[in-house]
């Protein structure tokens, strides 16, 4: 028993000692990052043009699409661009 307390609380123990940063609106060419209406969205990081800086990609509730923001360094990003294929914007569609 004491084991199966042990295991239970060990992710407990850690978590107390994780702390989070003051929350801050990234900009990009000096207007707030943001998503097109209804607001739905999937931040994530990925190095797109192998610079070795990960850049913003903002996945878009509305038609599918993806934001992309060229990391400058130093919390600085690019003027949205829409991820492209083929020539085109990306589309995933969804469900809806």
């Amino acid at each position: 028993m004491v084991s199966v307390w042990v295991a239970w609380a060990a992710p407990m123990v850690l978590a107390a000692d994780v702390g989070f940063e003051k929350p801050l609106r990234l900009m990009a060419a000096g207007k707030p990052i943001g998503v097109e209406s209804p607001g739905y969205a999937c931040p994530a990081w990925h190095d797109l043009d192998g610079d070795g800086k990960k850049d913003l990609i903002v996945g878009q509730f509305a038609g599918g699409k993806m934001a992309t923001y060229k990391n400058l360094g130093g919390l600085k990003f690019s003027e949205r661009q829409w991820l492209m294929a083929g020539g085109t914007v990306a589309e995933v569609p969804g469900v809806w």
